[in-house]
């Protein structure tokens, strides 16, 4: 391998990791998603964690501590299914990040505009405003990341408590407003009733997708201390704060604003600049409005940071030309799959706004990233069952109840993902031109997948001749 150093450092103890977890745990954009369908999100909120959340946090402990080396999930279906089925599970993860940049970037610069008051408020509309915003935050967050986690884990760091301060925020003003006021919301029991039709059900597969980013941190084991001993004990910590944002927090957005009034790129700094309103301390919003941008911007850091390490693994693999394998020569860290990375994010944050709005440009990115995310997902619950048979070694992270146990939890975790890949091809019911979003959401997916079989084959034949 080219550069100074044969590997990044080792760098992140059970505080950082913990932290790294629940920034990229946390998207305060689907506290928004589930307010907009009122009480009975709380109850998907529940579903998801025990049908998604739960069975995939077991997955992730149990392979982790198989194989705690770079590359995650890449390196789990590899060693189950074999060099093309680990290729792909890591290049449908790494292309589900390139949606995924660009639609947090637009939900942050939605929360960013409240940083500058009623002066600002007219760019809501702006495709320029939300597309310059997070290209100039890509460049910013790739830079950080070359530099390395030595410094980009601060941002991660901060990004953390930007998740859940503002949560925290706007839970006691919701609940401070709903003691002086009463509840915008009404909860009744017939609210909490989940209405089963297809727009609703497609939001449940955004929020089973909300509960992912347990997988992030085994994406960087050579850069954790003890990996098998410190990813067991960071999960539990981040796990009760991710739960406990989400629930409670669209608990108070409902408290605050009706659900119908709740905008989802701006719903979380809405509901605080309401409740804020209604208290007499509109003083808070440009705080709260900062937060939340800071802490988008380290999710997003923390998820780039993960994602370039695939083709880091990759390149090492030679399945990739060996210049992914390289690292910098000062910091140590995989320069070129992070500029990959940030560059092709940056492509389609230009291709989601294409031919629509800003509304629809954030769907389209949503439902992409959503459907190539949670195929790797699937790939990683049949790891886990597939490699039942495989004796453990001493090392090895067992459920109580061993085979059996971490089988029913896979094949929970396995249903529920299958179920959302299927519902995110569904464009919203407020998209206006509906068949361009559907063109847009399974074409640029075929795409993304297809091309991975090409670049397999052509890392194949790269590699042979090597050798």
């Amino acid at each position: 391998m080219a550069g100074a150093a044969p590997h990044p450092p080792k760098v992140m103890g059970v505080a950082d990791l913990a932290m790294f977890y629940v920034v990229t745990g946390v998207s305060l954009r689907w506290i928004a998603t589930a307010a907009a369908f009122g009480p009975s999100s709380i109850l998907i909120w529940i579903g998801a964690l025990l049908c998604f959340y739960l069975p995939f946090v077991l997955a992730i402990v149990e392979l982790s501590s198989r194989y705690p080396q770079e590359g995650g999930l890449y390196i789990w279906t590899r060693e189950a299914f074999g060099p093309y089925v680990g290729f792909m599970a890591g290049w449908s993860y790494f292309t589900s990040n390139l949606p995924y940049f660009p639609s947090v970037l637009y939900f942050d610069a939605g929360n960013a505009i409240y940083i500058g008051g009623d002066s600002w408020l007219h760019l809501r509309s702006s495709p320029v405003f939300f597309m310059s915003f997070a290209l100039l935050a890509l460049g910013f967050i790739t830079l950080i990341n070359i530099v390395g986690l030595r410094f980009g884990r601060w941002l991660h760091n901060a990004g953390a408590v930007g998740m859940w301060l503002p949560a925290l925020i706007v839970i006691v003003m919701g609940g401070l407003a709903w003691w002086n006021f009463g509840s915008a919301t009404a909860f009744t029991p017939h609210a909490f009733v989940p209405v089963i039709d297809i727009q609703h059900m497609i939001a449940w597969s955004a929020l089973a997708f909300a509960l992912s980013g347990a997988e992030t941190a085994s994406f960087m084991s050579g850069e954790i201390k003890n990996p098998r001993r410190t990813i067991p004990r960071a999960l539990p910590i981040a796990g009760v704060v991710i739960v406990s944002c989400y629930i409670i927090g669209t608990f108070a957005v409902l408290l605050a604003m009706p659900a119908g009034e709740v905008n989802t790129l701006q719903g979380l700094v809405q509901a605080g600049a309401v409740a804020a309103g209604k208290l007499g301390a509109t003083w808070i919003v440009v705080p709260l409005a900062l937060l939340i941008t800071v802490g988008n911007l380290g999710a997003a850091s923390g998820f780039l940071s993960a994602t370039a390490r695939i083709p880091f693994a990759v390149g090492i693999d030679r399945l990739l030309p060996p210049v992914f394998a390289r690292v910098h020569p000062k910091w140590g860290t995989p320069y070129v799959a992070i500029l990959l990375q940030g560059g092709l994010g940056a492509v389609f944050c230009i291709l989601g706004q294409a031919g629509t709005g800003v509304k629809g440009a954030y769907d389209v990115l949503v439902s992409m990233g959503i459907i190539a995310a949670f195929l790797p997902f699937a790939l990683v619950f049949l790891a886990v069952i597939r490699l039942q048979g495989m004796p453990p070694g001493a090392q090895v992270t067992r459920l109580p109840g061993g085979r059996f146990t971490s089988t029913v939890f896979a094949c929970l975790g396995f249903a529920t993902t299958v179920a959302a890949v299927v519902l995110a091809a569904f464009p919203a019911s407020d998209e206006p031109n509906q068949l361009l979003a559907v063109i847009k959401i399974l074409g640029l997916t075929a795409v993304l997948l297809g091309s991975g079989t090409l670049v397999y084959v052509l890392g194949q034949r790269s590699a042979r001749r090597a050798a």
